[in-house]
């Protein structure tokens, strides 16, 4: 149990401190769970980084990187996004793999922003495997909005 704790320490501290700028929860399946504590930080005009930490049976993490948030069409607070990134999941075993992420978000005029994406993950350490079956509800705060 304390390495699980150290290494969600290790991932979520870059994420405090770095300022976040949206955080929330992730509804769906997760890495194997249910629910996800959900963060945003923008790296540039069109790209971000999308984490997320994941508890239930297991512990899991998630750091994809947005190469692509770009408005869809001509509304102004609807956003489409496809990423990649690493995941690892603490189990009994130690799975380690790359996900990938496309998926769409609203951004409301008020500190809120709502999104559905599709992460298919492929497993690389502990076996080999991919899941293509993981879709979630991202609602999340946005800071300075």
């Amino acid at each position: 149990m304390k390495k699980y704790i150290l290494v969600l320490a290790i991932v979520l501290l870059p994420l405090f401190t770095s300022q976040a700028q949206e955080i929330g929860i992730r509804l769906g399946d997760v890495l194997g769970n249910d629910a996800a504590v959900d963060f945003v930080l923008p790296t540039g005009n069109s790209s971000r980084l999308h984490a997320d930490v994941s508890f239930g049976d297991h512990v899991g993490a998630e750091v994809l990187y947005d190469f692509l948030y770009k408005r869809l069409g001509d509304t102004p607070n609807l956003n489409w996004y496809v990423g990649v990134g690493p995941s690892a999941l603490f189990a009994d075993d130690l799975f380690l793999g790359a996900s990938g992420e496309i998926g769409l978000e609203y951004h409301f005029d008020f500190p809120m922003a709502i999104g559905a994406d599709w992460r298919p993950t492929f497993w690389l350490i502990e076996e080999t495997d991919f899941r293509g079956d993981s879709f979630g509800l991202n609602i999340r705060y946005v800071f300075n909005r």
